[in-house]
Order: C-alpha cells, then structure tokens, then sequence
C-alpha cells in the first residue's frame, strides 16, 4: 500500500513537471514579449500556423523560449489586432503552440491591451423643465439590469476538401481551396463580419489588392466572400505563388458590425459581404463598432510533374493587372510592388535633362582619354 501510494505521488509530481511552467508575457505600445519556459518535458515552442517560418520562431536563451512581437506591424508574424471604434482600445492576441517530447501539444493565448482615448462627447440643448415641475422625493427602484457585449474574437484558416491547411503543410499551385473568417462562440450571437480589404503578400516586397471595398479584384482567382448567417464567411480561390518564396500571406481588414453588416454590391452583380442573406439596406451603415486586422499564412510549392498542369505565374500576372485598372479607377496605386525596409514606397527619383547630359559628356571625355593613351 506505501509503494502505491509513492508510485501516485511520484506520477502526480510528474504530470506536474512535465506541463512546465506559466508562460510571462510583457506588454508595450510597440511589443509584445512572450516568455515559455521550456522546462518539464516541453520540446519546442512556436507560433501558431508559423512552425518552420523563420522570421518568426523564438530565440532561446536560459532554458526559455521568447517571442518578439511587433504590435506596429501586427501581420509580420500573424498578430490579431482588434480596435475598438468607440472606445479606441486595441487589444492583441495570438496563439502560441507548446508540444512536448510525446507529441502532444498544447495552445496557448497570448494578448496584450492598449487603451486608447475615449470620444470627445458633444452637448446638445435640452429644454428647461416646466414650473411646475417636482421631482418625487423617494424613488422605488424595482429592478436593475446592466448588460455587456463580449469583445469580438476572430479566426481564419484556409482549408482544403474540408480540411484545413496551415502554414506547415504545402499545396501545390492551382489547388482548389477555400477561405473561412468566423466569430468566437461568444460573440457569434451579437456581431456580423464583413471583409474590406484584403492584400496577399510574399512577406517582403510583393503585395496585390484581392478584396477592395468588400469585393473581389480578381473573382476567377479568389472569389468573393459570402455567408448563410453572417457569423461565417468563405471564400473560394485558387492556391498560386510568388517567383521568390513558398509562403503567401493574406493580411484581411474585417469589420465587426452589431447584429449584420450591410453587403456591398460588387460589379459583376455578386454581393460581397459578411451579412446575412436578407436585402441590402441603401442608408450608412453606422453600427461599425470594431475593426479587425488579421493575418494567415499558407505554403504553396511545386511537386513533382506540377509545374505544367497550371500557368499560375500567369494568374498572378492577370492579379496585377486588375490591380493597375484598380489603381487607375480609384486614383491611385492599387499594387505595391517594392517597399523599403520601414514600409515606405520604393519611388525612383526622375533623372533630369542636365543629370544625363552630364553624365554623357563625362563618357566622352573617358572615349577621348582612352584614345589618346593608345
């Protein structure tokens, strides 16, 4: 009965241990700092959807792993960023992923909140009270209620026949998949979604428009997003590739509505949305009250004998190309080709009349001075 009993303590100290310590995390306007001790039985920590991507995974230093999040640029490694529109508090949150030496995992929520300032409140006129006003002396107070509404919380996965597809698994290009962004439990009762804008990226330089004011730039490549009841939106595309790298990025602008959105009627007669399917109100849509920025990640790759059964070079080429007519329709540049470092527009500096007829009179003068050397 003693060696029972020590083997039960001596298991329970084990299941303890080997969950390893809480994880610390510290909080400023610009990072977030996210410390996982890697003690018990713990093997190795990274980002959700961003196992193997580089930019991204933690440095290690005592026995710990730390991340360094951006809360600038909150898509670099795949920050959720939630603004309150009334309020102005952001709040950020990612998962981070946890496995241990047996092959199990274990997720867990890291978030950070900003405050922001309120809204400056405007006063109206009211009229004075008639003369022969009394305000009762005793008030019955029958009953109080106070209600309030969860802070939306938001996901996105990519699937593929069902399945979803993370940024650990490749597909080839050209393959068929589809787009989902859902609601929390939580908030699904109280809230809409709608997707306004949304870029896909090769993490660096490259970046095309493919969801501008709600609807699709490009429907035969990524079509619009649609929905049954407002909580849930998809959208159907086909996996392509950037020349340079295997991951592709979509960084989406989704706005979160009290009750529905209102759809957006897109060109070639499709309702872009995330409302549900009832008609389209013609007023301004004022019950707009978060704004979310969120980023997901998926690996595009040639297999074997793939690489001819789709020109998905030229998918992208005709991507670019709807987004030049964007860009010329809407007035300005619709398609980031080059970035610098700080995100700024790479713009080449025009060459003046008198820079290149310097520069023609320097090559001269070097002709001559080579002839008269020989």
């Amino acid at each position: 009965m003693a060696g029972f009993k020590l083997l039960l303590c001596l298991s329970l100290l084990q299941a303890v241990y080997g969950k390893g310590s809480e994880s610390a995390i510290q909080c400023t306007p610009e990072v977030m700092k996210v410390t996982v001790p890697m003690d018990g039985d713990r093997r190795m920590s990274y980002l959700d959807q961003l196992k193997d991507y580089k930019p991204c995974m933690p440095y290690m230093e005592d026995n710990a792993a730390t991340f360094m999040l951006d809360l600038q640029d909150p898509h670099k490694c795949g920050v959720t960023r939630v603004l309150n529109k009334i309020t102005g508090k952001r709040t950020f949150y990612h998962k981070i992923v946890i496995e241990d030496t047996a092959g199990g995992r274990e997720t867990v929520t890291v978030r950070c909140v900003v405050t922001g300032k309120l809204r400056a409140l405007a006063r109206r006129a009211v009229d004075s009270f008639p003369l022969d006003f009394n305000e009762p002396e005793t008030l019955n107070i029958t009953r109080y209620e106070e209600g309030k509404a969860p802070e939306p919380i938001l996901g996105a996965v990519v699937k593929q026949n069902g399945k979803q597809v993370s940024g650990e698994i490749s597909v080839s290009p050209g393959t068929p998949l589809s787009m989902e962004i859902f609601l929390d439990n939580a908030s699904a009762p109280v809230y809409g979604l709608q997707v306004s804008y949304m870029h896909v990226t090769d993490t660096g330089k490259q970046q095309e428009t493919i969801i501008f004011n709600g609807c699709s730039v490009d429907p035969y490549l990524f079509d619009n997003f649609v929905t049954t009841d407002g909580d849930v939106l998809s959208a159907k595309f086909r996996a392509f590739k950037f020349p340079d790298t295997t991951y592709v990025q979509f960084k989406g602008t989704v706005t979160v509505c009290l009750d529905k959105c209102q759809g957006v009627q897109c060109s070639n007669g499709a309702t872009g949305y995330g409302r549900r399917r009832r008609a389209i109100a013609t007023g301004a849509d004022t019950n707009k009250v978060y704004e979310v920025s969120l980023t997901t990640f998926i690996k595009v790759d040639w297999t074997d004998g793939d690489r001819e059964a789709e020109d998905v070079l030229g998918l992208l080429k005709n991507l670019k190309v709807a987004n030049q007519r964007l860009g010329d329709a809407d007035g300005t540049v619709a398609t980031v080709a080059e970035t610098t470092q700080n995100i700024k527009p790479a713009v080449q500096e025009p060459i003046s009349q008198a820079h290149t007829t310097t520069i023609s009179l320097l090559a001269l003068i070097a002709c001559l001075t080579l002839a008269l050397v020989k």
